[in-house]
């Protein structure tokens, strides 16, 4: 009698391990780390000093859906990209290419996660509703045509991004700052032509270029695009922080935050200096360089991190300020 409850005990722990471990699989298969992309929806209320518990709430519905939906598109990418991700040194890990997950339950997933996301953005407001249903155009017009076009590529990574700031105001009815937009854009348009330079110093070190896109990249183009949207993303950033003058932020004291932008874009390029990552990278995924995942950069650097974290304790103490009264 006793071995056979144990027997069903055994069998019961085995089946919730299982089970734990499936969950495990589907979770990763959703790419839970690109949800920091997201975070971008809280920009709008931060930005525009409008920080209470309804915004935070606002952002917070416009997180959860803007991350539905980007994992659903994902999970459609790694279906679509399935063989071509087996033969990657990084992607043949994910749950669908190493079989973990079957496309089959992958594509459920996908449809349930967009439909969610477009039906409760849609409930939300018309403005959020639209910015969501933009955003799903947006990926599957990359999907199927722009990621295979030059430039566009990196132009429709850069919208993927403001569509995400456009998400925050249009839930929490914030109306942004020109210079917000453009710098968001300039920023993501930075983050665009690191991601395709590493991927193209991994692909020359490899021999083998697995997006048909970058046999139309050079380093040398890259690096000139690089120049160009660092410089306007810097003068876009302190143009809004010059303050009201200037059609930008509420008050000139956020020029103190200007630091941080400069600190992170130099610091992020450092990380993507091909002798930085021939000094400490002797494994050959690694040798492109992390700015290929930037959400990786933004968990695991520490500098990085820590300029992120002063950046917004820096915004939120010139914030307190200014409602008290302290400053203009």
């Amino acid at each position: 009698m006793d071995s056979r409850r144990t027997s069903v005990v055994e069998k019961s722990l085995t089946a919730i391990a299982s089970s734990s471990k499936k969950s495990a699989y589907y979770l990763a298969a959703m790419r839970p780390r690109q949800w920091t992309k997201n975070l971008v929806v809280f920009a709008a209320p931060l930005f525009a000093f409008s920080i209470n518990l309804q915004s935070l709430v606002g952002c917070l519905l416009a997180f959860g859906l803007f991350s539905c939906a980007s994992s659903g598109f994902y999970l459609i990418n790694d279906i679509v990209d399935v063989e071509s991700d087996r033969q990657h040194p990084v992607k043949c890990k994910r749950s669908i290419a190493a079989g973990l997950v079957s496309t089959r339950i992958a594509t459920g997933m996908a449809l349930v996660l967009l439909g969610s996301a477009l039906i409760f953005g849609w409930l939300r407001s018309p403005q959020l509703g639209a910015t969501i249903t933009a955003y799903a155009l947006l990926q599957i017009a990359y999907n199927l045509q722009l990621k295979r076009m030059v430039i566009l590529d990196i132009g429709a990574i850069a919208t993927g991004f403001v569509l995400r700031a456009c998400a925050g105001a249009a839930a929490t009815s914030i109306v942004l700052s020109a210079w917000f937009l453009v710098c968001t854009a300039m920023l993501a348009l930075f983050l665009g032509i690191e991601k395709r330079k590493a991927e193209l110093r991994l692909a020359q070190i490899r021999g083998n270029k697995p997006r048909s896109v970058l046999k139309y990249y050079s380093l040398p183009l890259l690096t000139r695009m690089e120049n160009v949207v660092t410089t306007g993303t810097v003068v876009t950033y302190a143009l809004w922080s010059a303050g009201p003058n200037l059609h930008g932020a509420s008050t000139s004291w956020m020029l103190l935050t200007l630091p941080f932008v400069l600190y992170g874009i130099f610091r992020y390029q450092l990380l993507s200096d091909p002798e930085e990552i021939a000094n400490y990278n002797d494994d050959i995924i690694e040798q492109g360089g992390r700015s290929e995942r930037p959400e990786e950069i933004l968990l695991r650097d520490l500098p990085i991190l820590v300029t992120v974290i002063g950046w917004i304790i820096t915004c939120f103490a010139i914030l307190w300020l200014k409602h008290q009264g302290l400053i203009d």
